[in-house]
């Protein structure tokens, strides 16, 4: 990914979404010619020269100061996420452009205890390019159609665009794939020269239209806590809450548990899921006919 590229069609697309009203600026009689606000109106909203800034969004991000930095993100109205993204862009472009292979990613044994001790709620490990590193039972359970593709390790982003189950697996699929792809489009800033991420990005383009038309979209977004509907093969409708936490020992990855309002249909479905997996705990093996015939893996296998 070339970074000028990048911050070049971040600002651009940020600054087209905005309106001449919306920024309080007079309206000039005539058609406008550009989208959005013109780039001397947003020099003259952050403080800065027409030439400078020209040269900021052209791409040109080195020796850009943090004021300036915040000038521009306040200029061009940007939430929490976009503004971390920006300034992403600018440690990028400083730290310059050498491509790497990540460390490779494992979960201690202590951490994976801390799972397998969550017994009433299902609850993952997965890294910043969402794939799932690993999980307890309930987990397992929960995402068996994700963990069905022998690929490992098994990855949320590419089931959602590459996989026909995704589209019931999440019934609101439009939002569920909006935000996954700007989570992946945020981590993207964050470390540009990561070789798998690079390669992950380059099969969804390569694979998914619905990819490509959310990525040069370049909307982000930090996805720490909320709400999933979901709609598993064997247990129906769930309307879960999530909560995703740093792993601090292990930078790069994120531990994320889901529960339930108690007495609640999706608090029932949560206890027939975990009787499910004891059940496959017990089988190894779902049934041969049907959409669940499909063994939850060992977490060796995440």
């Amino acid at each position: 990914m070339d970074n000028r590229d990048e911050v070049r069609e971040f600002l651009t697309s940020r600054r087209a979404r905005i309106s001449p009203d919306q920024a309080g600026l007079p309206v000039a009689v005539g058609n406008r010619r550009v989208p959005g606000l013109r780039r001397g109106e947003i020099a003259a909203l952050a403080g800065v020269s027409v030439e400078y800034y020209t040269r900021i969004e052209r791409g040109n991000l080195r020796g850009v100061s943090n004021s300036v930095l915040q000038a521009i993100a306040r200029a061009l109205r940007l939430d929490d996420a976009e503004r971390t993204h920006l300034f992403d862009l600018a440690h990028a472009t400083d730290a310059g452009a050498t491509r790497r292979k990540p460390n490779q990613q494992r979960v201690r044994p202590g951490l994976q205890r801390i799972l397998d001790a969550m017994t009433d709620t299902p609850a993952t490990v997965h890294n910043s390019r969402l794939d799932i590193l690993a999980a307890n039972r309930l987990g397992y359970a929960l995402y068996s159609d994700i963990f069905a593709d022998p690929r490992r390790p098994a990855n949320h982003i590419r089931f959602i665009f590459l996989d026909p189950r995704a589209h019931q697996f999440y019934p609101d699929w439009q939002s569920s794939a909006n935000d996954a792809v700007a989570v992946l489009r945020a981590e993207a800033g964050h470390d540009p020269h990561d070789e798998s991420l690079t390669n992950l990005i380059g099969e969804l383009s390569t694979r998914s239209h619905e990819f490509r038309v959310r990525w040069v979209a370049h909307n982000v977004r930090q996805h720490r806590a909320g709400t999933k509907r979901l709609h598993h093969p064997v247990v129906g409708d769930l309307e879960l809450e999530f909560e995703k936490l740093d792993v601090a020992a292990d930078p790069g990855l994120v531990l994320q548990a889901y529960s339930a309002e108690p007495s609640s249909p999706s608090h029932d479905a949560l206890n027939l899921l975990a009787s499910w997996a004891a059940t496959l705990d017990q089988e190894k093996a779902l049934p041969t006919a049907g959409p669940t015939a499909t063994p939850l893996p060992d977490r060796h296998e995440a």
